[in-house]
């Protein structure tokens, strides 16, 4: 299926009432911020009714550090692991302790040929053990709340996944390293350079149908925006689904509609049409 350009959307108002958004290459732009633009738009939607969620692999805390107070009240994070609404938890999903064990071992095995570095990403926070700042300024991207600790196997806490950071890019380590555990654990290429590591049929899609039922909200009520692979389930949840202009080709091919990119704030272009505003 090929994607239908946005600019081909009805100028009426639709009846949209749930909108889920991806963040790193979506509704962020290139350095990584909320574009200035988006905040009286999110202002605008909260005062008539309309949910807006931040889907993303990143933690709770971070995304809360993106949208502080009130908007931090709904969000999908952990790429489904976590699924907040109304500042209550609906839903969470951990990694058996066994198979995390496992991750660990086949990082350090592999770290110096793959220069790999681990994010055990737990309810708390999330722990590392490689400390060398050009894994820490990754790592402090997408995680507020880490501490670095001795060993990574000594950690006490609920895993959600498991991060997995290759410097060399994230497709051949989960082809020729972790493909391994897809048989136990869902691997999914989540970046450019990340690897997640969680239980099996977790994923963004389950987060969007937990806060459907949630809010009483249909798919043809929802709309979702993505540009990588761990988007597709989410994407495939909603009624109005679009792949922005920079996605993955998989993305570009599944979704319904093509955004504008992130660096052209194709998010908040494509709502102010749907919306009408």
């Amino acid at each position: 299926m090929t994607a239908i350009n946005w600019t081909s959307l009805p100028e009426d108002r639709q009846d949209m009432r749930l909108v889920v958004c991806d963040m790193d290459g979506t509704l962020l732009d290139e350095s990584g911020r909320v574009p200035d633009s988006f905040w009286p738009l999110l202002e605008r939607m909260r005062a008539e009714g309309v949910v807006f969620v931040p889907a993303s692999g990143r933690q709770r805390a971070t995304l809360e550090r993106l949208f502080p107070g009130e908007l931090s009240a709904s969000c999908i994070a952990e790429n489904g692991n976590l699924v907040v609404h109304g500042g209550e938890t609906v839903s969470t999903t951990t990694v058996p302790e066994a198979a995390a064990r496992e991750v660990i071992g086949a990082v350090r095995a592999n770290a110096a040929e793959f220069d790999l570095g681990l994010v055990l990403c737990g309810a708390r926070q999330a722990y590392v053990e490689r400390s060398d700042r050009a894994f820490l300024d990754e790592v402090e991207k997408y995680y507020a709340k880490y501490s670095v600790v001795d060993d990574l196997d000594a950690v006490s806490d609920d895993l959600l996944k498991l991060a997995v950071f290759d410097f060399h890019g994230a497709e051949r380590a989960a082809r020729e390293i972790f493909d391994a555990f897809g048989e136990e654990q869902q691997v999914v290429v989540s970046g450019e350079h990340w690897i997640d590591i969680m239980r099996n049929g977790v994923d963004k899609g389950r987060g969007v149908e937990a806060l459907q039922r949630a809010l009483g909200v249909a798919p043809a009520q929802t709309a979702a925006f993505g540009d990588y692979l761990n988007d597709r389930e989410m994407l495939a949840k909603a009624g109005w689904s679009f792949a922005m202009a920079n996605a993955h080709p998989v993305i570009r091919e599944e979704a319904r509609y093509l955004a504008p990119s992130n660096a052209e704030d194709g998010v908040g272009r494509v709502l102010r049409r749907l919306l009408a505003y």
